[in-house]
């Protein structure tokens, strides 16, 4: 076998080479299997392999670097905790077998841009497009404590994305499936690029062939780490290439804050029946930061209809968002007098931290903490704290309506915390 770093001619069974000491065997990129450096194909699924000075980059152990063409330094390769995220069509052959070329071609381009829009989304980075499948990765280029989360939310979304999309085109049938598995991977960290290999690809792929179609399946490490998440116990599955079976738990939902906050150990209901109504509200909010323009989304309906739990299942939606978003909820009473503003004025209590009971003493002390963090301009604080004021109920009113509006949605626009 010979070396792809110094050209040594090694024995057939060597691992290493005798000369350089560098690795000569490596997985393939699609599947994990074993492959060599003078391999063009992988035997196992057939994927094509980087061979000669691409090879050597592959194989190089971590710590060495290597100087590109352009007298860059490229970054060498390493082993980072990642989750990996691969999604696959189910019934799509079918499809394509009754649909002519081009409507195919236009359903796949629907497809994976929905599946990259919510990746990026969750802050993950798309590794490849392999025929109907998208493989996925968290933890690389960039790290995050949160990446195995972020991981699952992504893929329960591209499922239910999927069975909307198959419902669009008049496939109610379609669905997809997932799986997602962290541990450590070797990751080749180029400018921008997120390429992972190792057995954790390959049994990601594993994984999502055995879930139902419509679900979703992980390993015990992204299950221990995604405390946001309920699971269900999925049993043991022998998995091709596990010499032992594997302990799986399907993914049932995100029931809680990221990392686990706010969330009830009790029993959790479905989310049944309103997720058009949820993907409507997500995508106006994406428009409005895209293109940072306002929506006024109503939702009405009887007492028990669950416009309370469509509210929760938005803010945990937010919650687990690659972008931080800043939110502020209020709420306005049934009853009682001089309560037109009270929603807004529970927003700025809220995001003081006052509480409603407080006492005039207390809220103008908060108030004028928060509007020192908020704003550097001695005046403009001083001309808030007074329009704040009013709202509060801890000043007298002086200004006119419209100075009073322009003061408080200037100091919402300006909240930092």
């Amino acid at each position: 076998m010979v070396c792809p770093q110094c050209g040594e001619d090694n024995v057939t069974s060597a691992k290493f080479c005798m000369e350089c000491g560098m690795a000569l065997s490596s997985r393939c990129p699609t599947c994990g299997g074993s492959t060599g450096p003078q391999q063009k194909f992988c035997a196992e699924c057939g994927t094509s392999l980087p061979t000669g000075a691409t090879a050597a980059q592959l194989l190089r152990p971590a710590g060495a670097t290597e100087s590109a063409a352009n007298g860059e330094t490229r970054r060498p390769a390493e082993l980072r905790t990642v989750s990996v995220l691969f999604v696959d069509l189910v019934a799509y052959t079918s499809l394509s077998e009754r649909w002519d070329a081009e409507d195919v071609r236009e359903f796949l381009v629907r497809y994976f841009d929905r599946a990259r829009t919510i990746v990026n989304r969750y802050g993950g980075t798309i590794e490849k497009f392999i025929g109907d499948a998208v493989m996925a990765v968290w933890g690389s280029p960039v790290a995050r404590e949160d990446d195995a989360e972020r991981a699952v939310r992504a893929s329960l979304e591209i499922v239910e994305a999927v069975t909307a999309l198959g419902q669009s085109v008049g496939a109610p049938d379609l669905r997809a499936r997932a799986g997602v598995v962290t541990g450590q991977a070797a990751s080749l960290v180029n400018a921008g690029e997120g390429l992972v290999v190792g057995d954790k690809v390959n049994t990601a792929a594993r994984m999502q062939s055995i879930a139902d179609p419509g679900t979703v399946l992980v390993d015990d490490v992204t299950r221990l780490v995604t405390t946001a998440i309920d699971y269900e116990d999925a049993g043991r599955h022998q998995v091709k290439g596990k010499a032992e079976p594997l302990r799986l738990w399907r993914a049932q939902g995100v029931v809680a804050r990221a990392g686990g906050a706010d969330r009830d150990e009790g029993l959790h209901a479905r989310f049944v029946g309103r997720e058009a109504d949820l993907r409507l509200i997500k995508e106006l909010f994406h428009s409005g930061v895209d293109r940072r323009s306002t929506h006024l989304v109503a939702v009405s309906g009887p007492a028990g209809v669950g416009k309370s739990r469509l509210r929760w299942e938005f803010f945990k939606y937010l919650d687990g968002l690659a972008e931080t978003v800043l939110w502020h909820a209020g709420r306005c009473l049934p009853y009682g007098e001089g309560v037109a503003n009270w929603a807004l004025a529970e927003m700025v209590r809220q995001r003081l931290n006052i509480p409603e009971d407080a006492a005039p003493e207390e809220m103008q002390s908060k108030l004028t903490a928060g509007l020192d963090l908020w704003i550097d301009e001695p005046s403009e604080r001083e001309l808030l704290l007074g329009r704040l004021g009013v709202l509060l109920g801890v000043a007298e009113p002086g200004a006119s309506r419209e100075e009073l509006f322009a003061g408080w949605r200037k100091a919402l626009s300006r909240a930092r915390s």
